[in-house]
């Protein structure tokens, strides 16, 4: 994905979220799976907009029988932040937690419905222009999205893929 007109203008890239456990569209492995070992996988991102004063980051899955599922909001990540670590998303990592639509303040992972396909889980980084999101750390993933809306200066994605029972 190229630079916009506007930032080849400014010299700026656009912020940019990755993975070193897998591909943007390819398959998220088992280990961050909640049948499997249920670790958020690592996280890097870059090129932040100036006036960055804090990260906002969400799972989601829009495939889910039942319409988007939440999987996890992490929230009122420094702005020095660059990334998250493996495990990050355990409780008592040292990060503030939305409530997940399994009822946990944490991360769960994927965890499709068997024989239902593969299903898409995006990972969505918000950069905003806040140190603070005025938020409980118990309010669920929409909740705190919802709320984030209005501070968001930039906001970059990764798309990872799950289907039950494939290796």
């Amino acid at each position: 994905m190229g630079a916009s007109p506007a930032d080849q203008e400014t010299g700026s890239m656009p912020l940019t979220l990755r993975s070193p456990a897998f591909a943007d569209g390819e398959r998220i492995p088992d280990r961050f799976a909640r049948t499997g070992d249920n670790l958020s996988p690592p996280l890097d991102w870059q090129d932040a907009p100036e006036g960055t004063r804090s990260f906002l980051l969400i799972v989601e899955d829009p495939d889910a029988p039942g319409g988007t599922f939440r999987h996890w909001a992490v929230f009122d990540l420094h702005a020095d932040r660059t990334g998250l670590e493996e495990g990050a998303g355990r409780p008592g990592s040292g990060v503030h937690h939305g409530t997940n639509d399994f009822g946990s303040a944490a991360y769960d992972g994927p965890e499709p419905p068997e024989g239902h396909g593969p299903h898409h889980y995006y990972f969505r980084l918000a950069a905003l222009d806040i140190d603070h999101l005025d938020v409980d750390p118990g309010r669920r993933v929409g909740e705190i999205w919802a709320a984030a809306r209005p501070h968001m200066l930039a906001e970059a994605g990764l798309v990872g893929v799950y289907e039950r029972g494939r290796g």
